[in-house]
Order: structure tokens, then sequence, then C-alpha cells
């Protein structure tokens, strides 16, 4: 059994199966999104020119310590 899902930045309509993780994960966790395999290449792309760069900055999440540990 196969189930639709449409990419959600190039809007094509691809079938993927139903019993796999990533399935699973769109069906009960609705934040979740599908992006195609083109699209998923081409930001990855996208991501490691910008990072070459050296302008990209990734920014981490300060975590403040706890002084009762």
């Amino acid at each position: 059994m196969e189930m639709r899902v449409k990419c959600v930045l190039c809007d094509s309509i691809e079938k993927i199966d139903s019993n796999s993780l990533q399935a699973k994960r769109l069906r009960n966790r609705r934040i979740h999104m599908y992006i195609c395999e083109p699209c998923y290449d081409r930001v990855g792309e996208n991501t490691k020119k910008r990072h070459a760069t050296g302008n990209f900055k990734l920014f981490k999440e300060r975590k403040e310590e706890d002084s009762l540990i």
C-alpha cells in the first residue's frame, strides 16, 4: 500500500510506502513536512555553498546553567 505525499517546495506529488518510518511520521506528527529527493539535494548543495563562503553562521541555543545542580 502506498501513501501519496506532496513536496512543500516544488508541489510535486510522489508515492511512498505507507509502512515506512517517514510515512508514519507524516501521519502522526503533522509538523513534519515531506521534501522530495531533488529538492532535498538542491537545498543541501546550496547550504554547502553558503557554508563555504564563510558568511554562514549556525547559531547554537544558549543553555542556562542551573545553580541547584
